[in-house]
């Protein structure tokens, strides 16, 4: 029986959702057949983690659906054993990479990586705390209904699958590396505020993820489509797409990549920033290899301490930071693009070595764009006012500090890159020991 990984990591209270992720495994399950291992990720604590374990429990009722429900000290305690066995130079760094004090959306989505090799699932299907699925006619829209219908198979065998194949004869016999949809609802980056109080501030601070030398046409385009997912059109009825799915048509949200990917490559580990968990999109894209775009759309909200001023100041951090981090990355996919197919190797499977060596290079690049992105937003910031103006005076006292973290980040990711194999092989050895005979957690 194949076995699946649907993962949630968390930092805050969402019982609804595990509860809503345990019908989504228990429709996987009677539909497709496979044994779904549902992994919660919980960095909570006291009475929202005690929640979040009355929620798993009540999941362990679906046949073939098996729970790990893992706070951080059973994930460090999991990471301690895969890093010594992998034999790592400098474990230490290694476990703070893969396991942060601050929030870092590639960390906890690469721990989800490696217990799914751990538990020896083919694929992992991740969900957010902060989304909830469409409804139509009183059913539940499962984006796992695409993703098991066509991940895996070669794009030949998936083509009788979807709705429309895009692709052409030299991708048919290339595996379908990922399936995904993207939201509906609020806006992915919480700075609609921005858009309403000054539209050109928010031209100017959303543009600053483009290359600098970007044309002014080109720059807008970007800024047009950007954060905003599928728009508000609720679901009316079932499309899939197999091609190269375009990574500003899919959202982490509602993603899944087969184990030849995530195996082999793991996510920028950068903390405190957002958009670091959407490299593997790029990398399935660049690389030319197949994937299929549906349109279950999750629905996106904003979860109430966003709104609090120490939520406010946090997330412009994360935004600043996730800014910074694009001169490192749009070298890479510019480079990557211009590699293209020559990123796999005869098997279809990606190269890590090849991407290492970008991200090595990219290291390197310039920060003179990097300190024009920090004028911007803070004459920007100060031009909204308030606590965005506040926010401003942060940026001028840290910006030095954040400029280093920026590149740093970038040759974390590298390192990483160039272990990831190590670490991948001593997962399946340890394995995952919460596991009793039968399938529930012991």
């Amino acid at each position: 029986m194949r076995r699946i990984c649907l993962t949630l990591p968390t930092n805050r209270a969402c019982a609804d959702t595990i509860t809503a992720m345990g019908e989504e495994a228990a429709y996987a399950v009677g539909r497709f057949g496979v044994e779904v291992h549902l992994l919660i990720l919980d960095s909570t604590t006291g009475p929202v983690l005690a929640g979040h374990a009355r929620a798993a429990e009540a999941v362990r009722q679906h046949r073939n659906v098996v729970v790990h429900h893992l706070g951080e000290d059973r994930q460090r305690d999991f990471l301690r054993r895969v890093i010594h066995r992998s034999g790592a130079v400098e474990p230490e760094l290694m476990l703070g990479l893969m396991l942060p004090a601050g929030v870092s959306y590639g960390a906890c989505t690469n721990r989800a990586f490696l217990i799914a090799a751990a538990l020896g699932c083919r694929s992992v299907h991740r969900r957010d705390s902060d989304s909830r699925y469409q409804v139509l006619d009183g059913r539940t829209v499962f984006p796992i209904h695409h993703e098991l219908a066509s991940l895996g198979r070669t794009a030949a065998e998936a083509a009788d699958g979807v709705d429309e194949n895009l692709l052409g004869a030299d991708d048919a016999a290339k595996p379908v590396a990922m399936v995904g949809g993207s939201f509906v609802g609020e806006l992915s980056v919480d700075i609609g505020e921005i858009l309403r109080t000054d539209p050109d501030v928010y031209h100017d601070v959303v543009g600053l993820w483009a290359p600098r030398d970007w044309p002014e046409d080109r720059k807008r385009e970007l800024v047009d489509e950007s954060f905003r997912g599928a728009g508000t059109e609720p679901f009316t009825g079932d499309h899939a797409a197999l091609a190269h799915v375009d990574p500003m048509r899919v959202d982490m949200c509602n993603i899944s990549f087969l184990d030849e990917v995530y195996e082999r490559v793991p996510l920028p580990p950068a903390t405190d920033t957002i958009g670091s968990d959407y490299f593997l999109m790029h990398l399935v894209y660049d690389g030319t290899l197949p994937g299929v775009l549906h349109n279950r759309h999750i629905v996106n909200y904003y979860t109430p301490e966003r709104r609090t001023d120490d939520g406010f100041m946090a997330y412009q951090l994360r935004l600043t930071k996730f800014f910074l981090s694009m001169l490192y990355f749009n070298l890479i996919y510019d480079r990557m693009a211009a590699a293209g197919a020559s990123l796999l190797d005869d098997a279809f499977r990606v190269r890590p070595g090849a991407v290492a060596e970008l991200a090595r290079r990219s290291a390197g690049a310039d920060r003179a764009e990097n300190v024009h992105r920090l004028d911007v937003l803070g004459r920007s910031y100060r031009r909204l006012g308030g606590r965005y103006a506040e926010f401003a005076d942060v940026l001028a006292a840290r910006g030095p500090r954040l400029l280093d973290e920026a590149r740093a980040d970038i040759e974390d990711f590298a390192l990483l890159t160039e272990v990831w194999q190590p670490l991948m092989t001593a997962s399946r050895a340890v394995g995952l020991p919460d596991t009793a005979p039968g399938g529930h957690p012991s």
